[in-house]
């Protein structure tokens, strides 16, 4: 079944970005492991450079530089668990994710920037490690999100790569490009 709030996140895989200015649809699914590279050097390259700015909210709903950076961290980690699945079983089921509640439990604003960088650049590799590997044959394999959406590995690389580059988009406003 699909909701109204993953019918909000399909033009993600429909068009460009009019924030971040990514156009996932063109993305090709070679470049997925080059651009989680480049933008888990992105982050290091932030938390570590940055000072006590980066623990400051710009408001009291919008999440930290540390923050978005934790959480583009358990997102590489969450990609991957879940390409595995999708590689290694028939139309595996995702458990819902409460982004929110990760970030409350794991005291995202409370960790260190430079440890978090370390976490994230490691996971990004192995996440783009695991893009890298994946075969002809494997692109059309599908997996089922709680919600309802349902994605096959490629569709799943293009909605993934959106996430991690819109929210360096979010602390440092550079474009996608």
């Amino acid at each position: 079944m699909i909701t109204p709030e993953t019918k909000s996140w399909t033009w993600v895989l429909e068009s460009a970005c009019p924030d971040c200015g990514l156009d996932t649809p063109a993305v090709p699914r070679t470049r997925v492991p080059a651009l989680t590279r480049a933008n888990a050097a992105a982050w290091h390259e932030l938390l570590v450079s940055g000072g006590e700015e980066l623990r400051i909210r710009p408001n009291p709903d919008t999440w930290s530089p540390t923050e978005y950076a934790c959480h583009v961290r358990d997102v590489f980690v969450l990609f991957d668990e879940r390409l595995r699945l999708m590689l290694t079983r028939d139309a595996p089921d995702f458990a819902n994710w409460d982004q929110d509640t990760t970030a409350v439990e794991s005291r995202y604003a409370e960790q260190d920037p430079a440890a978090v960088a370390v976490d994230l650049v490691a996971a990004g590799a192995t996440l783009a490690d695991a893009f890298a590997a994946v075969t002809e044959e494997q692109w059309a394999r599908t997996g089922n999100r709680s919600d309802g959406m349902v994605f096959t590995v490629e569709s799943f690389a293009r909605y993934f790569i959106h996430d991690p580059i819109h929210h360096l988009w979010d602390v440092t406003g550079v474009p996608a490009g």
